[in-house]
């Protein structure tokens, strides 16, 4: 069987995004358009918003799958709870929209400013959400099997910005010291500091 790692979540949040930031983007310019495009660019942000919102419970039942499974210490811990918390915002909003626009669908009425401000809204709500999630991935290292060596025979090699495999460019020499012997399996028992969230 394939083995998703860490598990599902990573697979169904892009679709989420993208979905979902398909829907405002093109719910903000049909409001400003007119003619045949602005009907069929209606029915692409209608059905992006409904099968982004549909998704995106799958997505949330999954993340919270990953929070309660992940290994984690007390850093990472405060960084995937604010992910959640964003998350949890960000999916009510999205389901509300997406039965406000069913609803004026069905009575076949069109969706006035106040729809198009929300919409706005909950983009930028999806984006700060988004964004939580990649810290805590990328800079706590949630559900990351493993980091590259930064130096090793064959890698110590220059890039285009001039920087080495060694060089501390994009992050603080305490953001990286130490993270050239780092290897961690996620199976292995998390740091013992009362955040494991395995049942």
């Amino acid at each position: 069987m394939i083995e998703i790692i860490p598990n599902w979540h990573p697979v169904f949040v892009h679709f989420t995004v993208a979905l979902l930031s398909l829907a405002v983007g093109l719910f903000v310019v049909t409001h400003f358009i007119k003619g045949p495009l602005k009907h069929s660019w209606s029915i692409v942000a209608h059905w992006a918003l409904w099968f982004g919102a549909g998704i995106t419970i799958i997505t949330g039942l999954t993340g919270l799958y990953a929070y309660n499974t992940v290994g984690h210490d007390t850093a990472s811990h405060i960084a995937m709870t604010d992910h959640r918390n964003w998350a949890v915002f960000t999916i009510a909003a999205f389901l509300l929209l997406a039965v406000w626009s069913i609803i004026r669908s069905r009575k076949k009425q069109s969706l006035g400013v106040a729809f198009v401000v929300a919409m706005v809204v909950a983009g930028g709500v999806l984006g700060s959400t988004a964004w939580h999630g990649g810290e805590a991935v990328y800079r706590f290292g949630l559900g990351v099997m493993s980091l590259p060596k930064v130096e090793g025979e064959g890698h110590a090699h220059k890039h285009a910005d001039g920087k080495g495999h060694g060089d501390q460019g994009g992050a603080s020499g305490q953001d990286m010291e130490g993270m050239d012997d780092f290897d961690v399996d996620i199976k292995e028992e998390p740091a013992s500091d009362g955040h494991n969230h395995s049942h």
